[in-house]
């Protein structure tokens, strides 16, 4: 069997100009990075129609959410629909960690994925270069005289890479000695700044509102206030253009930015989404983890800042993994057992119930087949998502592309015309504490919210001002409905604890940081980055 490098090295790709020119992009609207990769000019269209494709909580068994996503855009080519793909760059954290590549698997890939995995148009590290400006200047700044009397540094630097030795650091020694850390650049607001960015002067404003210190009477100074804003912004004047490259079936895609769902919001740029709408009739994109990660923060922050309403939803699950959410251990994901099948069949129908329910929504269960599936397995699952009122539609796009989601795009295409209006799960108006108990009550199904100390003070803090009325982006870990990653299927009768709440001004939203989240992950025991390596004639191996 092909690894997916070897199938990715093996697809014929067509040069990016013809790619983009299916969709109506002419050529000087393109800032080419080679023959297959390309920055386009944004635009701010609004016509086509946004499919999502979220998922069940991740396991260990994979469920190809961003598989599917390709495989459905190439789909729904076939069927002759003018459809562009919307996704996120992939991070080097876990590129090099324990998840591997993230463009897609099998037959159903964007490409060139090697470029798309690592540097790709350098995007990231735009960025992470912004970011460590800010921590420089605030630094200098401080070195020569302090004339903002800066007592407390709220701003920490980033790299992208999972390192845990850097969470915890001392900086400033021997003029400003202080407790520091870093984060991963795709936690770091300078992300979300630019993944909610309407075009250059929404960036330049957000990023002239970011929170960089407290001074001794405890109020805020800004990137703005330290004269270090317009710099930034000139840093990320390219990695504020969404980029395009082409799935292997040739289908456009739009790859834009990173933020991680369980520590930021999970979705790729507001740019990149509606530039595709600009040019596509049908616009297919995903929001990273679970439903309640990815999909909430997608619907509450991203469609609220973007006045943008998908038309569907596609939630993505197989069948081992929804055994491993039943408790089933690896080496016995692929064996029948409707007992382990029956135990983690609700992570699903919460997810269905979330998007139906409190979402209004429609919605169809996208089921990634295997040989060991059995059919009693199958006839359950479909049973129970039927009572849910969702439908289960069969995909093999890792093995067929796009001949293998045909099923799938039937019914997207059926649902995209049925009439529905999106509903929040929070009003903004609402105080800090009820959007984010409104948010573990409803989504999660959390029995209520514990605000630690710290928690309590900055909820103090932030009431009666500005930032009240932001959205909530909740960090927590993405294996379970709850803040403990053990508590896996659907738990009940838990509490949802929240440590400390975070004011990402530049973002636009608040940061509530719940469980024992990290905003800079570590490496596994046993990192994919072992297993990487180049031969003699430069081809890449063990990216997959």
């Amino acid at each position: 069997m092909k690894t997916d490098i070897e199938i990715a090295n093996a697809a014929s790709l067509k040069c990016i100009d013809e790619v983009a020119g299916r969709i109506g992009i002419k050529e000087e609207e393109l800032y080419h990075y080679g023959i297959f990769m390309a920055k386009v000019e944004p635009k701010k269209g609004d016509k086509a129609k946004i499919v999502l494709v979220t998922a069940i909580n991740p396991t260990p068994a994979g469920e190809g959410k961003t598989t599917v996503s390709i495989g459905l855009a190439d789909a729904l080519r076939i069927k002759e629909k003018k459809v562009a793909l919307a996704l996120r760059e992939p991070s080097l954290g876990p590129v090099f960690g324990i998840k591997g590549g993230a463009a897609g698997g099998g037959y159903a890939q964007v490409a060139p994925m090697e470029d798309i995995n690592l540097h790709f148009t350098g995007d990231f590290h735009a960025i992470t270069t912004a970011n460590n400006l800010l921590s420089a200047m605030i630094d200098n700044h401080i070195y020569w005289g302090n004339s903002l009397k800066i007592k407390k540094v709220l701003w920490r630097r980033c790299m992208d890479m999972n390192d845990r030795a850097l969470r915890n650091i001392v900086a400033g020694l021997g003029y400003n000695t202080r407790e520091d850390g870093f984060d991963i650049t795709a936690a770091s607001e300078i992300m979300a700044i630019c993944a909610l960015s309407a075009d250059m002067e929404d960036l330049k404003t957000r990023l002239s509102r970011i929170i960089a210190a407290e001074d001794e009477s405890g109020k805020y100074i800004t990137a703005k206030d330290l004269k270090a804003s317009d710099a930034m912004a000139v840093i990320l004047k390219d990695a504020i253009k969404p980029n395009i490259v082409q799935t292997l079936e040739n289908t456009p895609a739009f790859v834009h930015c990173g933020p991680f769902a369980n520590i930021a919001h999970g979705c790729n740029s507001i740019t990149a989404t509606r530039t595709a709408m600009h040019y596509a009739d049908i616009v297919v994109t995903e929001a990273g983890f679970g439903a309640d990660l990815g999909a909430e923060k997608f619907l509450d922050i991203k469609c609220r800042i973007a006045g943008i309403t998908p038309s569907a939803v596609v939630i993505v699950a197989t069948l081992k993994a929804l055994k491993c959410m039943g408790g089933a251990k690896k080496e016995d994901f692929a064996k029948p057992s409707e007992t382990a099948l029956k135990k983690g069949l609700p992570n699903l129908l919460k997810h269905i119930e979330n998007i139906k329910t409190v979402y209004n929504l429609p919605c169809v269960v996208a089921l990634n087949r295997f040989e060991t599936d059995q059919i009693q397995e199958l006839d359950l699952l479909k049973a129970e998502c039927q009572k849910a009122g969702a439908k289960v539609i069969l995909t093999d796009v890792w093995a067929k592309g796009g001949q293998g989601g045909l099923e799938l795009a039937d019914e997207v295409l059926n649902l995209i015309e049925q009439k529905s209006q999106l509903h929040f799960s929070y009003d903004l108006n609402e105080p800090v504490d009820i959007k984010i108990k409104n948010i573990a009550v409803k989504i999660y199904g959390a029995k209520g919210i514990q605000f630690l100390p710290k928690a309590q003070k900055s909820l103090e803090k932030i009431k009666g001002s500005e930032f009240e009325k932001f959205p909530i982006c909740i960090a927590k870990t993405q294996y379970s409905l709850s803040d403990n990653p053990a508590l896996v299927g659907r738990p009940e009768n838990f509490d949802i604890t929240v440590r400390d709440i975070l004011i990402r001004a530049g973002a636009g939203f608040l940061v509530a940081l719940a469980g024992d989240i990290m905003l800079m992950p570590g490496l596994g025991r046993v990192p994919v980055a072992e297993k990487i390596s180049m031969d003699e004639k430069g081809a890449i191996k063990g990216l997959f």
